[in-house]
């Protein structure tokens, strides 16, 4: 679920406000005291506070995960995650989720700390409940002595609550004397501050017009590894199909950068890190792409009458088969040992890639002729196309615009708009050419599917591929124009 929550700080002698009075809109019931019992795990590196993460077990209620998702003003949002179990060893799901922050290395107690809560729910006129508020005492234990204590005051929203009574409740606490600053999760708190003197894993260094090669490569590549981090979670859960879009494009862009700045790094390096990236792409490729067929022809089947949308879903249960077993194969791979070694190896490269001698020269100076390379196979294959391609010269022509936006983008920190309107008329052609290759896909698909069903579930496919057939039609009378509009000699004036 997604946890959203604001933390105050109640300092000495802090008592809390009388709440739930006439004209609130809501009542205050005080509930009985618990007094609870925690223990954080971690590496000896603290790589999950370092990236906001954290893992904990408590007797009685198990284990729990929580995620960063960012803040939004007071608001703390964080994705938690509960797991049944003892506290002898996190469950495998647990482990799982945490993977990409601890990779290759081994958890252990980190902290231990004892609470005293005194909980307070807030409840609409109906009775139904819209928020806890929590008054925690926090004892932070060295073995049986106690090292630090605090005293935190939270406010969790119930899924059904509107923000508006969090600022309320949070303003009322304030005047009473608790203190608003940055959101701190207990475990940070309880560190002390240790996370922040190791410092972040991943770190974008800012980068501007001036930038050195290196700084700019280490810049796009804790991009794309921050990327792929944050939609690690979404892609083991499969509750956004989203989740695996950006994993995939995280894997892309990285691949991509390492191939433009190929002659600026290390080949053995380069290549052995573009192979494993390259595994996990194909991976999440395949839940992918089954993903966008489903989204098609579900929309396709919205069109047909109730008849034959029923006919279709048997393809589309065929299909969600399909793609059950692709993420059964992405899943699998993901619990290998390779994987956890690509992303420590994606670390490692966003902090040091292997550079070669001349990384230290401005990108400005560097950089043009690794964004024209593409660009020029690019027109290439345009030319090469004619007048009538193919479908398959169509889907190179996307790919080597892909390619050549990609380039632009991993240098528009350091040419800003030119390379921005450069990248975003480049990317029309490979977004227009992706629904063709879409729709060709989707056909070939149904053609195969078709083959020995139901006489009714053949006819819906015939009429499917009509569907795809006419999508295809129309990208193949669309994609000239916009082709054109990239190929205008002022967009890449800034190549030289």
């Amino acid at each position: 679920m997604k946890e959203r929550e604001a933390k105050l700080e109640a300092p000495p002698g802090f008592e809390l406000p009388e709440l739930g009075r006439p004209g609130d809109g809501f009542s205050a019931e005080p509930q009985a005291a618990r007094r609870l019992r925690t223990t954080y795990y971690d590496t000896a590196d603290l790589r999950l506070a370092r990236w906001g993460a954290s893992l904990r077990y408590r007797p009685g209620e198990g284990w729990t995960v929580k995620l960063p998702e960012g803040e939004d003003g007071a608001l703390l949002v964080r994705a938690e995650h509960t797991f049944p179990g003892d506290g002898n060893r996190p469950p495998a799901e647990a482990r799982a989720l945490i993977r990409p922050f601890v990779r290759t290395a081994a958890l252990a107690p980190s902290v231990r700390m004892r609470t005293l809560r005194r909980p307070v729910e807030l409840r609409d006129p109906s009775g139904s409940r819209l928020a806890e508020l929590v008054d925690d005492d926090v004892q932070v234990l060295d073995g049986r002595r106690i090292q630090a204590r605090f005293r935190e005051l939270e406010v969790e929203l119930d899924d059904s609550a509107d923000a508006g009574l969090l600022s309320e409740v949070v303003d009322r606490l304030v005047k009473a004397g608790a203190v608003a600053d940055q959101p701190t999760p207990k475990y940070l708190r309880a560190l002390g501050g240790r996370e922040r003197v190791l410092g972040p894993e991943v770190v974008q260094p800012e980068v501007g017009p001036d930038a050195s090669v290196e700084e700019l490569l280490r810049y796009d590549l804790a991009s794309g590894t921050l990327r792929l981090f944050r939609h690690e979670a979404g892609v083991r859960t499969g509750e956004d199909p989203e989740a695996v879009h950006q994993a995939r494009v995280a894997t892309r862009r990285i691949r991509s950068t390492l191939r433009t700045f190929s002659k600026l790094l290390d080949e053995e390096w380069t290549d052995r890190l573009r192979d494993d990236l390259k595994w996990l792409a194909n991976l999440l490729g395949e839940v992918r792409d089954t993903d966008v067929l489903l989204e098609r022809f579900s929309d396709h089947l919205g069109e047909l009458p109730a008849t034959d949308a029923k006919a279709g879903r048997r393809l589309l249960a065929r299909l969600s088969e399909e793609r059950d077993q692709a993420r059964r194969r992405l899943l699998g791979a993901m619990g290998q040992e390779k994987y956890a070694e690509l992303l420590e190896d994606l670390v490692e490269a966003a902090a040091a890639p292997a550079l070669l001698p001349g990384a230290d020269r401005p990108a400005a100076e560097v950089t043009p002729p690794l964004v024209r390379k593409p660009w020029r196979r690019l027109r290439k294959e345009v030319r090469q196309a004619g007048d009538n391609p193919a479908d398959e010269q169509l889907h190179q022509i996307r790919i080597r615009a892909k390619r050549a936006r990609y380039a632009a983008e991993a240098v528009e920190p350091v040419f800003g708009k030119p390379a921005e309107d450069f990248a975003d008329a480049v990317s029309d052609i490979q977004s227009v050419l992706g629904d063709h290759q879409d729709a060709v896909v989707g056909e070939a698909w149904l053609r195969e599917a078709a083959g020995g069903t139901r006489r009714d579930t053949a006819l819906v496919a015939g009429m499917l591929i009509a569907a795809e057939r006419a999508a295809a039609a129309d990208t193949r009378d669309r994609w000239r124009s916009v082709w054109k509009a990239a190929n205008r000699k002022k967009l890449r004036a800034w190549l030289g």
